[in-house]
């Protein structure tokens, strides 16, 4: 099983920048797609970016491509989002989630969630 702990969620002004990190606990972390969503007032939640296990490939969905960038750290167990150019509407309680392997599957481990604003 699989723990994960968000953080460095906060407030930035429209055009500043944030980095969020996902800190795993549990045995074969390299292994698991790591992925990142959203979830705004009112709205469902989106995925945002994903990391395949093992290989490590990525895939953003189409609205922060070019802005955003996700990373790992095996040595660490952590996941990072670094967020640039930030927008109002990317204001969200964003998450990390974690699957078995690939990207397509279920994600079946969550964390709690970290608020970022975007706002002037």
């Amino acid at each position: 099983q699989l723990q994960l702990v968000e953080s460095g969620g906060g407030l930035v002004q429209p055009g500043g920048s944030l980095k969020l990190s996902c800190r795993a606990s549990g045995p074969s972390f390299g292994y698991y797609a790591i992925g990142w969503f959203r979830q705004a007032p009112g709205k469902d939640r989106e995925g945002v970016v994903c990391i395949n296990g093992t290989v490590g490939s990525t895939f953003p969905t189409t609205s922060v491509k070019g802005r955003f960038t996700i990373s790992r750290d095996l040595a660490k167990n952590t996941v990072g989002l670094e967020m640039n150019n930030l927008q109002p509407e990317d204001t969200a309680v964003y998450y990390c989630g974690a699957g078995s392997l690939y990207c397509g599957n279920e994600f079946k481990y969550w964390g709690q969630g970290t608020q970022v604003t975007v706002s002037s």
